[in-house]
């Protein structure tokens, strides 16, 4: 059995009086990917956003209940939110490299936690970029543009430079819904590979994506999680009748 890495108990989430969130209590397991799935506007970004307290930057936002990440509660006094996003990378949507080289854009993250030795830099950028499957295509092009690389290839150094910080925890927020079919599938393939050294939380709109990648589900509708178990039991057998008709199409 996995260790659990990110657990929510009773996660309750309140936009000035709307609340988004509410009663959301599951346990994901490390180096496993969970994938969140549902309809627009049902509160996936949101929960993720707590994961790594992209919430805290959000006026107005309220949140109660447990969340904990390796035993410790995210939202106590003592932790620093600063080190925590740092353990917990963040992919979003649409790619957002840098307007800088490719070379800088993965050395940032080291810089700023203090790191200036060249040797170790220059070792960072490469694996990095060698983890994200990117390294065959621009390992000689680092003075470049970052901005000037494909749509694929831009989210796939956004990773590469997640990576570049050595989190425990990658969440990706739908970080495939801007690319195109072949895009899609290499990023695919890299959070199959990605998986067995990090801990994977995706929110994704696409059903067979969920599938495909993740080792668990979580199913939400309206702020609240229906269903939460292994992928191929909620896909195949799903407990609950909305979880089914979501998964089948009927609505959403």
């Amino acid at each position: 059995m996995s260790e659990i890495e990110i657990e929510s108990r009773n996660l309750d989430l309140w936009y000035g009086s709307a609340q988004a969130l509410k009663k959301i209590s599951m346990a994901m397991p490390e180096k496993k990917v969970t994938a969140i799935i549902g309809p627009s506007g049902c509160g996936k970004s949101t929960f993720i956003r707590c994961i790594n307290r992209m919430n805290d930057l959000v006026k107005g936002c309220r949140i109660t209940g447990e969340l904990l990440f390796e035993g410790a509660d995210i939202y106590g006094n003592d932790m620093d939110a600063v080190e925590l996003r740092k353990k917990i990378g963040m992919v979003f949507q649409k790619p957002n490299p840098f307007p800088m080289s490719i070379y800088d854009n993965i050395a940032y993250g080291p810089r700023v936690h203090g790191l200036r030795n060249k040797e170790e830099l220059d070792r960072i950028v490469e694996e990095s970029l060698k983890a994200s499957a990117l390294w065959d295509e621009v390992g000689d092009l680092l003075d470049q543009s970052a901005v000037d690389l494909s749509g694929g290839q831009q989210q796939r150094l956004c990773i590469a430079r997640t990576l570049a910080v050595k989190p425990k925890v990658i969440l990706f927020d739908e970080p495939c819904s801007a690319l195109d079919p072949i895009s899609t599938a290499k990023i695919e393939d890299l959070i199959n590979m990605l998986k067995h050294d990090y801990t994977i939380v995706i929110v994704t709109h696409n059903m067979q994506q969920a599938a495909r990648v993740s080792d668990h589900t979580a199913f939400f509708l309206l702020g609240e999680l229906v269903e939460f178990g292994k992928t191929k039991q909620i896909f195949e057998l799903p407990d609950k009748k909305s979880t089914e008709d979501y998964i089948t199409g009927r609505f959403g």
